[in-house]
C-alpha cells in the first residue's frame, strides 16, 4: 500500500467536506426572500448558476421562470429555469447571446415584480456583452492578456466592468423598477459581492479611469476603440447612490471561510489540530507556496504556531504570471512550488484544488503532494524545478498519477489548500 494513502484519504475527505459546506443545494434555501405580489424572474451567471437554479426550484413557493448561464459542462437539469452554457475563462458568442437574452427577459417589469439574481464566480466571462463601440474579440484579447499578467481577480473584473453593457449594475438598471435580490456564491478574496462576476446587479464605486490605470499597470496596450469607450462619460456605470438601485440587496450565501470551517472540523474529528491561515489569500502561487512551506517547517521543527499533528488551511485566489509553455492552473503551480520548497520533507502531505473542480483550463481540480513526490519524479526522469519554470504543474503531477479529478462541482469559492503535518511518531 502507498504509505501516503492514509494522509491523502484524509486530505480528500477534508476537500469533500469543504465542497459539501458550500453546495448551493445545502445553503441557498434559507436565504430566499418572500414571494412578491407580482412575477418572479430568476437570472444568474457563474459556475454555480445551474446548481443554484436547482436549489431555487426545489424551495420556491409559487411560479417562476428565468435563465441562467454557466460554463460548458457545468449545467444541471432544471424544469422552469433555463440553463445555457458558454465559454470560460475567455468569453465566446454564447456568452454574448446569454447576456442579450437576459437583458430582454427583465425589461418591462414593474414595482410588484422580483428579480432573483444568482451570481457566482466565472460570471464575468459567461455573461459578456461588450459596451457599444467595442467587439467581443476586443474583450477576449484583453481578457487573455489580463489572465496572463498575474493581475488579481478584483483588478481583472474592474476592467471587465467598465467595458461592459451589462456588468457594473447595468443589469440591475434593466430590471428597474422591479426589486432585485442577488444571492452570491463568492469566489473573491474579501467576499465583496460587487466583485463577483463583475457585479451585474451591484455597483462598486469604481470608474473608467481606474480601469485605464490597471491596464497601464500591467503594460497592456489599450486599443483606440477601448479607450474611446473608457473616455465616454455617457457609458459610465451607475453610481453607488443611483436612486434606481434603492431597495435592491445582495447576500453572500457561500464563501471560502465556510469551506475552510468545514475542513477544519473534519481535521479535528480525525485528531489533527486545524489552523486556518486565511480564506482570502492572494499573490503569486509560487510565492504563497514558499510562505506555506515556511510555516510547515516551523510546525515540524518547533511546534509553532501549533504542534503536530495538525493541518494548515487556506483559501483565496492566487495568480500565475505565465512565463512558460506548460499546462496547469494555479493550484498545481502552488503544489509544485511547495514540493520544491519542502525538498521531500518527511511527514508533510498537501492538497491544493479549485473548488469548482477545474484548475485553470485543465481537466483536474488540483493535485496531491507526498513527502516522496520529488523522489518518485526523479526516478521517472521528471525535473520538478524545470517544470516549475515552464509553469507545468499539471505535467508534474500527471506523471506521478497524483492529479485530483472531480469533474465540475457546480459550486465555486475558489482555491482550497490543506497541508497536513504529522506528529514525529507517525513519520
Amino acid at each position: 500500500m502507498n504509505p501516503a494513502s492514509a494522509p491523502h484519504a484524509l486530505l480528500m475527505h477534508m476537500f469533500h467536506s469543504a465542497l459539501a459546506a458550500v453546495d448551493p443545494l445545502a445553503v441557498l434555501a434559507r436565504h430566499l426572500p418572500e414571494p412578491p405580489k407580482g412575477r418572479t424572474i430568476v437570472i444568474g451567471a457563474g459556475k454555480a448558476a445551474a446548481r443554484m437554479a436547482q436549489a431555487v426550484e426545489q424551495h420556491w413557493e409559487g411560479e417562476i421562470n428565468g435563465l441562467v448561464v454557466t460554463r460548458y459542462g457545468h449545467g444541471a437539469p432544471t424544469r422552469q429555469i433555463e440553463v445555457i452554457e458558454a465559454g470560460h475563462p475567455v468569453p465566446d458568442q454564447a456568452s454574448t447571446t446569454a447576456a442579450q437574452r437576459m437583458l430582454a427577459l427583465v425589461r418591462g417589469l414593474n414595482e410588484d415584480d422580483l428579480v432573483l439574481c444568482l451570481m457566482s464566480g466565472g460570471g464575468s466571462a459567461l455573461l459578456s456583452l461588450p459596451a457599444p463601440g467595442i467587439t467581443l474579440d476586443d474583450k477576449r484579447e484583453l481578457t487573455r492578456r489580463l489572465l496572463a499578467s498575474g493581475a488579481p481577480i478584483g483588478e481583472i473584473n474592474c476592467v471587465r466592468r467598465h467595458l461592459s453593457a451589462i456588468k457594473g449594475a447595468r443589469l440591475a438598471l434593466a430590471c428597474h423598477p422591479a426589486r432585485v435580490i442577488t444571492l452570491v456564491v463568492s469566489d473573491v478574496p474579501g467576499d465583496d459581492p460587487a466583485v463577483v462576476a463583475s457585479g451585474p446587479t451591484i455597483p462598486d464605486g469604481s470608474c473608467a479611469a481606474d480601469a485605464l490605470a490597471l491596464l497601464a499597470k500591467y503594460g497592456i496596450a489599450v486599443p483606440p476603440a477601448v479607450r474611446a469607450v473608457l473616455d465616454d462619460a455617457t457609458l459610465a456605470a451607475p453610481a453607488l447612490d443611483d436612486v434606481r438601485l434603492r431597495g435592491n440587496r445582495a447576500v453572500v450565501i457561500a464563501s471560502a471561510q465556510q469551506a475552510l470551517d468545514a475542513a477544519a472540523e473534519a481535521a479535528r474529528t480525525a485528531g489533527y489540530t486545524p489552523l486556518i491561515l486565511s480564506g482570502c489569500m492572494e499573490g503569486e502561487a509560487r510565492e504563497v507556496a514558499i510562505v506555506h512551506a515556511g510555516i510547515a517547517r516551523q510546525v515540524a521543527g518547533y511546534g509553532q504556531p501549533l504542534a503536530a499533528p495538525c493541518v494548515i488551511l487556506s483559501g483565496g485566489e492566487t495568480t500565475v504570471t505565465v512565463r512558460g509553455q506548460g499546462r496547469g492552473g494555479r493550484n498545481a503551480e502552488f503544489l509544485l512550488a511547495l514540493a520544491v520548497a519542502l525538498k521531500g520533507m518527511a511527514g508533510v502531505h498537501a492538497i491544493a484544488c479549485d473548488t469548482d473542480g477545474i484548475d485553470g483550463s485543465e481537466n483536474n481540480a488540483g493535485a496531491l503532494l507526498a513527502p516522496d513526490s520529488l523522489a518518485r519524479a526523479a526516478l521517472a526522469g521528471v525535473d520538478a524545478a524545470a517544470l516549475l519554470r515552464d509553469n507545468d504543474g499539471y505535467g508534474f503531477f500527471d506523471a506521478l498519477g497524483d492529479l485530483v479529478v472531480t469533474g465540475p462541482t457546480r459550486t465555486n469559492v475558489n482555491d482550497f489548500r490543506a497541508i497536513l503535518v504529522e506528529a514525529p511518531a507517525h513519520r
